[in-house]
């Protein structure tokens, strides 16, 4: 079957599928423009610099930015979700983003679009989540460009947020008190099985303009799951208590406390457990031929990759990246309004690249090198009040990109092996951010780390003066972990500095 030609547009390239689906696609040949709206965050992934690759910014919810990233494209896979963490209305979000791209798709001249969606019969009781995907394909089809719509349940893979719901409460709960859709049928799909009919749809001609329903042969429910992924991990029998009296506002409120999905992600996804999400016929399975993973098997795989912390791509990782620019280095301290500065330097005899590897180890497994119960403690606080914690953890053990979320941090700017610029995304009256510069010198490597704070009203300033007496003792020790890490003393320091000329320190 000749292999269908032209570039293939990625809207949503940075997410947790498209992630996955641009090297897959640039593995078999095809050119791809990967499409997300920070360039530095494509920039930031390990397919950017491939041959066959072109970036492009592109908002689905600002139309006249996908004019040049949809200009010669042949394919345009739709992979675009607004129900992100602090997302506001994602339906209202997703009907504008369905909209623009349906137009600016007909006007680019594409002769196909790809779209994934959710699986789940059309009634009044679907959640707002399925009753949102429904309308984004009846959307996207409304326009002149043939529409394939493959309508999936439950994700399973590692970093997908279904996935990791899924891993926490049972990791962490042996005993477990649920609402009645814990026995809700099910066929959820692994993500390679998902990724293989993305692109197999490409050139099968008998899917385009087609609606499929995809997943596992076998039907199961999520008290199944549980029990699959216990026994898969390790853990003891967990015990299940379904209850009616559980809504799906108070279980995202427990999702929220127990894993590392908020509770404006966790709402709606648990609203969608309440509804069967079946396949109502398997063409594709025929059309596009592969090995369906059932949910042992997938569950098995994505353990395998947390365990090796190999995760591809995370549901944290989606969503906008938070500006910075108030807080880069050499602004003048009057620049942006009140800003606060704390600096700590310190001297180490080894090159900047050994050290590096020290600084992007930051975070996750490995901690933040010292009092990493107090980091606990303002994780937990901020886990209690409506954030995000410190359960996110990292992606990777040992490597960042730009967009990676990184505990309650997120890269926001990366340049190895010198620089690296975090900004807080836990719940704070103001902004903050976290730099570290290293700068190669005669006797070896000069680490410097600077702590950056907006305050907002205030509350900002309170917060500012209640935390400075502990920056002394974290961050200066996070610093001499640093060096313990890496097996040397320090030639000098740590000791403060001033980050910038006039600047408060």
């Amino acid at each position: 079957m000749e292999q269908t030609t032209g570039t293939l547009a990625v809207l949503g390239a940075t997410g947790y599928v498209g992630g996955r689906l641009v090297p897959r696609l640039l593995a078999a040949g095809y050119r791809v423009r990967a499409i997300g709206r920070s360039l530095a965050k494509l920039r930031g992934r390990s397919w950017a610099g491939h041959p066959l690759v072109e970036l492009a910014a592109g908002d689905a919810l600002q139309p006249e930015s996908l004019g040049a990233a949809l200009r010669g494209a042949s394919v345009l896979y739709f992979l675009v979700h607004s129900m992100a963490p602090g997302g506001g209305d994602f339906t209202r979000a997703d009907r504008d983003a369905a909209r623009n791209a349906a137009g600016a798709a007909s006007a680019a001249g594409v002769r196909r679009i790809i779209y994934l969606g959710g699986l789940g019969e059309d009634h009044p009781g679907l959640s707002r989540h399925l009753r949102s995907r429904a309308e984004v394909a009846r959307l996207l089809q409304a326009g002149p460009v043939p529409v394939t719509v493959l309508r999936a349940a439950m994700i399973i893979g590692s970093g997908s947020a279904s996935f990791e719901i899924l891993r926490y409460l049972v990791e962490r709960l042996p005993v477990m008190v649920t609402p009645r859709w814990i026995d809700t049928p099910c066929q959820p799909i692994a993500i390679r099985n998902v990724l293989t009919y993305l692109i197999g749809c490409l050139d099968c001609p008998q899917t385009v303009g087609q609606v499929f329903d995809i997943g596992q042969p076998r039907i199961v429910t999520y008290r199944e799951l549980m029990t699959i992924y216990a026994e898969e991990a390790g853990l003891r029998r967990r015990w299940i208590v379904p209850v009616p009296v559980l809504t799906p506002r108070l279980s995202s409120y427990w999702i929220h406390l127990v894993t590392p999905v908020p509770a404006s992600l966790a709402r709606p996804l648990a609203e969608g457990l309440s509804n069967p999400v079946l396949c109502q016929e398997q063409r594709l399975a025929t059309l596009v031929p592969q090995e369906l993973l059932d949910c042992r098997r997938a569950i098995r795989l994505a353990l395998q990759r947390q365990r090796d912390q190999q995760v591809e791509s995370s549901w944290s990782d989606a969503g906008f990246l938070p500006p910075a620019e108030w807080g880069i280095s050499g602004d003048p301290h009057w620049a942006g309004g009140t800003q606060f500065r704390d600096g700590r330097r310190m001297l180490l005899a080894s090159s900047p690249a050994v050290v590096w590897s020290a600084v992007t180890r930051i975070g996750g497994a490995t901690g933040w090198y010292y009092a990493d119960w107090l980091w606990g403690l303002r994780g937990a606080l901020d886990r209690l009040f409506g954030g995000i914690g410190l359960r996110r953890g990292r992606r990777d053990a040992t490597t960042l990109q730009v967009g990676d979320a990184l505990d309650f941090w997120r890269v926001a700017a990366i340049e190895a092996p010198y620089r690296l610029l975090l900004v807080a995304e836990m719940k704070v009256p103001g902004e903050a951010s976290l730099e570290f510069t290293l700068q190669a010198v005669a006797a070896g490597t000069e680490l410097r780390q600077v702590a950056r704070f907006r305050p907002r009203g205030l509350w900002g300033l309170l917060y500012w003066w209640l935390v400075t007496p502990f920056h002394g003792l974290v961050f200066s020790g996070m610093l001499r972990g640093m060096a313990e890490a890496l097996g040397e003393p320090p030639l000098q320091g740590p000791e403060r500095f001033s980050p910038d000329a006039g600047g408060e320190a």
